[in-house]
């Protein structure tokens, strides 16, 4: 049942969108080859002169509270609602940002935090939470997807948020590893009052240095400006760009080198599916890095009256890969053709690009919006398998 909080969002954005101010949004059109004026670029919108009427409903297997957070401990979420997105705020507000796992009730006080650095050292060393908040550090804008993100939570478990932190490499600067410590065990808090009755308890993940260095992984302690919160990880947790949040450790209690021979946590082996492992390794050294691969969906089918014709514009948002991703196709059923985004152009990968595509059905019925790369050379797992694949219900052409 819907609260009247949600009845109020559900109304606006299926049968009043122009009170979300999305009939105003500029969406920024591509380059075009000998176009320098940018009026003229804004010109060749297919929806400018038009009005909004409201949005097309995606097919949900089932209804879900978004942008509440439910249950507790292990069983906790919280699901982010996509269809809010524009250009102008690429970050989501820290309430609204998805949680996979919510805090232990057992978690001790932050005041008393420590961070340990052990293992393959040469002198064990604990840093506190006050040494974290003076290295603290701006680090930009990033994505986290859980690997779980799926149509059964309405793609809900992927957000964006400003992280301020400390770089993983300045944290272990003079840790003094001993030459044969290859890899690092980033722990995590994780006792729990409550038995779970959907997560299996485990918060670690063992990570080639080489490949932290290359993502430039850190320590967050801030997010979106303002100290993180409990449910996110505070008062320390591990970020690392382009890999599933199931690798971003929250609560951060350790960080242990390790060498080739260490194995498998439980936490990789429960997610070595979702991660994309061929197997189920039993070392460490056999994951595959927990890369996302270039990955695009789409988020709201806006229904518009252009020149007294019905016409609809997909709003979609593409992430994931370690490059720009030149072209991105897009279809309305099987039977179709791919066709070019109409409005598409990533210049970085991370953490996110809204991009629009013109739409005019031919007739009422269900559609499923399916995204491809189409680039032989560009890896793409979850849209070759049409994981991202969302329907809609067209009731008006």
């Amino acid at each position: 049942m819907l609260r009247r909080r949600d009845f109020g969002k559900q109304a606006v954005m299926c049968g009043g969108a122009l009170l979300a101010g999305f009939e105003r949004v500029h969406w920024p059109m591509p380059n075009v080859a000998g176009l320098e004026d940018r009026s003229e670029d804004r010109s060749k919108d297919p929806f400018s002169g038009g009005r909004q009427l409201g949005t097309a409903d995606f097919v949900n297997p089932r209804p879900l509270e978004m942008e509440a957070a439910q249950g507790t401990e292990l069983d906790g979420r919280l699901y982010t609602d996509l269809s809010k997105l524009s250009p102008q705020e690429l970050a989501i507000p820290t309430d609204e940002f998805y949680i996979r796992t919510r805090v232990s009730k057992l978690l001790p006080e932050p005041k008393s935090w420590r961070v340990r650095v052990d293992g393959l050292v040469e002198k064990l060393r604990n840093r506190t939470i006050e040494e974290f908040g003076i290295a603290t550090k701006p680090m930009g804008l990033h994505l986290m997807e859980c690997a779980g993100n799926g149509p059964l939570v309405h793609f809900g478990m992927i957000s964006v948020a400003s992280w301020g932190g400390v770089p993983l490499t300045d944290f272990l600067e003079g840790s003094g590893a001993k030459p044969y410590a290859s890899r690092v065990l980033i722990t995590g808090f994780d006792q729990y009052a409550a038995k779970s009755m959907s997560s299996v308890p485990g918060a670690s993940w063992v990570f080639p240095t080489g490949e932290l260095r290359a993502a430039r992984a850190f320590l967050a302690t801030e997010m979106n400006e303002k100290p993180l919160t409990e449910d996110h990880g505070a008062p320390v947790r591990l970020v690392v760009p382009g890999w599933y949040g199931c690798a971003c450790i929250k609560w951060v209690t350790a960080v242990t080198f390790v060498d080739d021979t260490a194995k498998a946590t439980s936490q990789m082996q429960e997610y070595a599916a979702r991660t994309h492992q061929n197997s189920l390794p039993m070392l460490a050294r056999d994951f595959q890095p927990a890369t996302i691969d270039p990955a695009a969906m789409p988020i709201r089918v806006e229904k518009w009256v252009v020149e007294q014709k019905i016409k609809y514009r997909v709003v979609g948002i593409a992430w994931g890969g370690a490059a720009p991703v030149k072209t991105l196709m897009i279809r309305f059923n099987p039977e179709e053709d791919y066709v070019p985004l109409d409005n598409f152009a990533q210049s970085k990968n991370d953490p996110w690009t809204l991009w629009t595509h013109a739409w005019s059905p031919k007739e009422p019925g269900t559609y499923s919006i399916r995204l491809a790369a189409k680039d032989p050379s560009v890896r793409t797992r979850r849209l070759d398998s049409g994981y991202y694949v969302r329907s809609v219900e067209i009731s008006e052409v």
